[in-house]
C-alpha cells in the first residue's frame, strides 16, 4: 500500500497520482487534504511519513510546490528515506542505491508527463540490496556512525 499526501500547491497532482496508482494496481491510502484550500505542508508530510515509519504502508508519495518542504518533514521520521526527484534517473537511483521509501515531487517545477514517468520508475525499481548499498543505507539512521 502507498500513502499519499500533499499541501494545496500539490493537490492537483495528488489527485492525478492517486488515479495513476490505481491504474497501476496499487492500493492507496490518501492522507489528505481533501481540497485545494490553503494548508500547511508539515501536517500532511508528517501523516504520510508516520504511516511509512510505522509500517502501516510500504511507501509514500508527497507533493508540494517543490517537493523540498515535504522531504524535510518526512526525513524527520525514524526509518524514512524521502527523496525529492525531478527526473526518472533520480527516482530510479533513489530506490536502487538509497532504498528511498517516500517520493517527493513538486507540482510547480515538474510537468505532468514527467511525473507519470518518475512515479512509475520509483514504483518499479527495487533496492539493489548489494553489500555496499545496504551498508550505506544502514548508516543513515545510526548516530554512532557520525
Amino acid at each position: 500500500m502507498i500513502a499519499i499526501g500533499s499541501d494545496h500547491a500539490g493537490f492537483t497532482y495528488k489527485e492525478r497520482i492517486k488515479e495513476l496508482l490505481l491504474t497501476l494496481g496499487e492500493k492507496v491510502q490518501d492522507a489528505g487534504p481533501t481540497s485545494a484550500a490553503s494548508t500547511d505542508y508539515p501536517d500532511w508530510g508528517h501523516a504520510v511519513a508516520e504511516a511509512v515509519s510505522t509500517g502501516k504502508v510500504d511507501r509514500g508519495i508527497l507533493i508540494c510546490g517543490t517537493g523540498i518542504g515535504m522531504s524535510i518533514v518526512a526525513n524527520k521520521h525514524k526509518g524514512v528515506r524521502a527523496a525529492v526527484c525531478e527526473s526518472v534517473t533520480s527516482a530510479r537511483l533513489a530506490r536502487l542505491h538509497n532504498d528511498a521509501n517516500i517520493l517527493c515531487v513538486g507540482e510547480r517545477v515538474i510537468g505532468w508527463e514527467s511525473v507519470v514517468d518518475i512515479v512509475t520508475a520509483f514504483l518499479k525499481t527495487r533496492f539493489d540490496g548489494g553489500e555496499r548499498h545496504a551498508r550505506r543505507v544502514g548508516k543513515i539512521h545510526s548516530l554512532t556512525n557520525l
